[in-house]
């Protein structure tokens, strides 16, 4: 069962204190059998070839669906709820073992399903040590620090390091650590338990050390907090995705607004919804673009900031991923920082290149508090250097951070947001009758971004959503037969309040007044259009869905092939033909109903 889909960012240092120097970078297995300590009184055996935990799937529900009528979904597929992210309806499901693909596959057909998907385990991989010795921060005069720290050292800001924890007895950091805490274990103990390098001490380091005390090296965000949050109890540093998701929404409820996770985590619905949280609390999650020297097909996140690495000549360094998901570039090659131990030493990967990203934002925190998520970010992309390509590109994103441009420009800057989002419930239709369990999906737009949406049903709240997209469970059994209007209020960042037009459906929930549901729904492609030749890198993929009752799913799919789905009665997703065979291709697009009535339709282009 060889899965190599998840790689993590790569980390080296050379301390000064002497290190085992073993060579794992793209390693592909473990010992004969690695122990981890899978969450409070729970441990399993990972075997070799592994790369996700045996027998645990990650499923988010619609907002709404009851534990009762989850053990109902899952009871087919013998699986078991055991834990919950409750900040993100996420539930962490005992599956048999060796049918965590397949649970996973037919889960995400429930309309009641957001996703599921394997909790994967990702590691901090190692790139070989070198030899130590004295070379200059090169990255500091490179992104401008020294010009930034004129105006802001990220006084007054924490940044939280979801890694392998912490050696809170190291100089540089020891007076600048706050309480943390240990997402696997659920307790305070943030040790760095990396025996290698200490990867979280070095990220650390590599973001907030302290700096202008005559010791050791210096840190992005000086003045900045850092808080330990410790995603594994693996030596070898391999953490879930279950754990990296727990840490990150503990560190939202605690108030911390700029996270740094330097794994390979752009892929995991399960950290992109965690990162969703975090950033309707008016938080941002930096996340290193991984060290596997390849494209590894990811969608972009709105939610994440990406970070490939960069050398001192402004060139991506040849081990750094790249793709449509980048965001910025930052440096990452002979980073100095701290080790693990009380040393010092210099590391490369993509692991370093997210916390010096991390550190510019908490320097751009300090410098304008009232900022946005969506405006730091679009200052951090607005002002970084372009390389490559004009413009967005691959390898760069929007170019490599520059840290005095982005804090002159954040200074600058007005957040002034009076603009409510627009709400609409795209399903049920008005007149429509209900029975049941019922998804109710919904269109929500902001000129910022949506942060949560309340359902109400004849003026009693049904839930709360806050992770896109947005979908409902309504148990219609508790509502008496009859009228029963809905409406969805909707808030962005700055509480600005945007309110749906009321839909006016029947319930019926007696037996004699049911009536079944025999229609299909109908299902268009909008884009691209049929027979046209496609070209570039990425294809825009739109398809749009209605229904007698309610659309609850839109399927995309390329030459039999699933490529993403929508919740909703509406689908926009990116189909990467990089690596795409010349010639024709059918994409087609399948639509399901609350009854499991399905239609397809399909058209053929070529490259």
């Amino acid at each position: 069962m060889m899965n190599n889909t998840s790689f993590c960012s790569n980390h080296a240092v050379t301390a000064t204190a002497s290190v085992d120097a073993r060579r794992i970078f793209n390693k592909l297995y473990f010992a004969s059998a690695i122990v981890l300590t899978l969450g409070a009184g729970y441990t399993a055996d990972v075997l070799a070839a592994s790369r996700w935990v045996e027998g645990r799937v990650l499923v988010q529900t619609k907002a709404g669906l009851s534990d009762e009528e989850l053990d109902k979904v899952l009871k087919p597929h013998k699986g078991k709820a055991i834990g919950r992210i409750n900040q993100i309806n996420l539930h962490i499901v005992q599956v048999p073992p060796q049918a965590e693909e397949a649970v996973a596959r037919a889960l995400v057909n429930n309309p009641h399903i957001q996703f599921a998907e394997k909790d994967m385990l990702v590691e901090p991989s190692k790139v070989p040590n070198d030899p130590y010795y004295t070379k200059p921060a090169w990255h500091l005069p490179k992104i401008q620090a020294p010009v930034a720290w004129d105006s802001s050292l990220g006084n007054g800001v924490t940044i939280a390091i979801l890694d392998t924890g912490i050696d809170a007895g190291h100089t540089d950091l020891t007076g600048k650590l706050v309480t943390g805490w240990n997402s696997v274990s659920n307790n305070t103990d943030t040790t760095d338990i990396d025996s290698i390098n200490g990867h979280g001490t070095a990220v650390a380091g590599a973001a907030a050390a302290a700096t202008n005390n005559g010791l050791g090296v210096s840190g992005i965000a000086w003045d900045a907090r850092i808080m330990p949050v410790r995603i594994t109890n693996d030596p070898n540093g391999y953490a879930m995705f279950s754990d990296i998701a727990r840490g990150l929404t503990w560190v939202a409820d605690q108030g911390v607004r700029i996270a740094n996770i330097s794994f390979d985590v752009n892929k995991s619905s399960t950290v992109i919804s965690a990162a969703q949280y975090l950033y309707g609390k008016g938080g941002l999650t930096v996340v290193a673009a991984s060290n596997s020297g390849s494209d590894p097909g990811y969608s972009d996140s709105p939610y994440l900031i990406s970070v490939s690495a960069t050398d001192s000549n402004d060139v991506k360094a040849s081990w750094s991923a790249y793709g449509y998901y980048v965001d910025v570039a930052a440096p990452g090659v002979d980073i100095w920082t701290t080790t693990k131990g009380g040393g010092y030493g210099r590391g490369n990967g993509t692991s370093y290149a997210s916390p010096i990203t991390a550190g510019v934002v908490a320097l751009m925190m300090e410098a304008n508090p009232t900022l946005s998520p969506a405006i730091l970010e679009q200052i951090l992309e607005g002002t970084a250097k372009d390389l490559g390509a004009a413009g967005w590109d691959t390898y760069y994103g929007y170019g490599r951070v520059d840290a005095a441009a982005a804090v002159q420009s954040a200074k600058l800057t007005q957040n002034i947001d009076s603009q409510a989002p627009s709400v609409s419930i795209t399903s049920p239709a008005s007149s429509n009758t209900v029975a049941g369990v019922t998804a109710v999906n919904l269109s929500a737009t902001d000129n910022v971004g949506v942060t949560r949406i309340d359902l109400y049903a004849n003026g009693a709240l049904v839930a709360s959503d806050t992770t896109s997209p947005f979908g409902f469970s309504w148990d219609t059994t508790k509502h008496a037969d009859g009228s029963a209007t809905l409406v969805a209020y909707g808030y962005d960042a700055a509480n600005n309040q945007g309110l749906s037009k009321g839909v006016s459906v029947t319930v019926k929930n007696s037996t004699e007044l049911k009536v079944a549901d025999t229609t299909a729904p109908t299902v268009a492609i909008t884009s691209p259009s049929n027979g046209v030749k496609v070209t570039g890198v990425n294809v825009s993929i739109k398809a749009s869905a209605s229904d007698n009752v309610a659309v609850t799913k839109i399927t995309a799919a390329v030459d039999g092939k699933t490529l993403c789905t929508s919740s909703s009665a509406t689908l926009s997703c990116n189909w990467n033909i990089k690596k795409v065979a010349a010639g024709a291709h059918t994409i087609s697009a399948i639509a399901e109903d609350t009854a499991g009535n399905k239609t397809t339709t399909s058209i053929q282009v070529t490259k």
